[in-house]
């Protein structure tokens, strides 16, 4: 059986690649000239079809609405953006406009090949590990949270 001390210094090493991967992101949207959000709301119309609308992006972002909010109007007032206004007035899809689309290329594309090339110097096993191990842990760890914010031990 694994000593306490083993598993709380893996704790600490996982937080530390936790909190330096965090960082490379949010330094990232800071030499783009975006927020955090806005980066991530610019990365997740790239790499996902369609247009969503702002609480498709709040669900998928695990934000709250205001914030993504916040994070259209600042790539509105770039010109990076438009919403759509065919579903009415709460379905509001959100588009990228040519300037948008130019700006992602020079941006959030290159972060996104990146990502890409950093898996691919993984073996395919590994990839699958690696998603599998950090999904795993992420469900177990919001179930723990969970039960102790619930009033259990976790």
């Amino acid at each position: 059986m694994e000593k306490k001390d083993d598993i709380h210094m893996r704790c600490l090493v996982y937080q530390k690649l936790f909190k330096e991967m965090d960082y490379v992101y949010r330094n990232t949207a800071k030499i783009c000239g975006l927020s955090e959000c806005a980066f991530w709301v610019l990365y997740s119309l790239r790499v996902d079809d369609g247009e969503p609308t702002q609480s498709e992006l709040a669900f998928a972002l695990h934000q709250p609405k205001q914030t993504i909010n916040s994070a259209l109007k600042q790539l509105k007032a770039r010109g990076f953006l438009r919403l759509n206004h065919n579903n009415g007035r709460r379905h509001k899809p959100i588009e990228l406009t040519e300037p948008g689309i130019n700006f992602a290329e020079r941006t959030v594309d290159k972060v996104i090949s990146a990502e890409v090339s950093a898996l691919s110097h993984m073996s395919d096993s590994e990839q699958q590990m690696l998603l599998q191990l950090f999904s795993e842990h992420t469900n177990l760890l919001k179930s723990h949270v969970q039960d102790i914010l619930r009033g259990g031990k976790g």
